[in-house]
């Protein structure tokens, strides 16, 4: 589920993110017709996230920036936050405790 908050696209994500899952997610985060483009991924509802789910979100990442925007993670559970550390992607794609912290400038 997509919202927009303040011209921030707020992208909700439940369940899990997986090979099974990622094309959607990647559909979700394209960005091609967007210039600036500031998304917000809300991880709150995810309860797995695999390899497949992290190449999207770095992919995703990759592109946003491309395209003069940025892309933030929010409020990861215990698990997702755990693989996001593991893999150090909370290092390249700054991850918020809430989505609160995640919309602020």
């Amino acid at each position: 589920m997509a919202t927009a908050s303040d011209g921030i696209r707020v992208l909700t994500v439940a369940g899990e993110v997986d090979y099974d899952t990622g094309a959607q997610l990647q559909q979700a985060l394209d960005v091609s017709d967007t210039s600036h483009p500031r998304i917000v991924v809300d991880l709150r509802k995810v309860t797995f996230m695999d390899s497949s789910g992290i190449n999207v979100l770095l992919i995703a990442h990759r592109e946003i920036t491309e395209a003069g925007g940025w892309l933030r993670l929010a409020a990861p559970t215990d698990a997702v936050l755990r693989t996001l550390r593991l893999v150090g992607i909370d290092e390249v794609i700054p991850c918020s405790p809430t989505l609160a912290d995640a919309l602020r400038p």
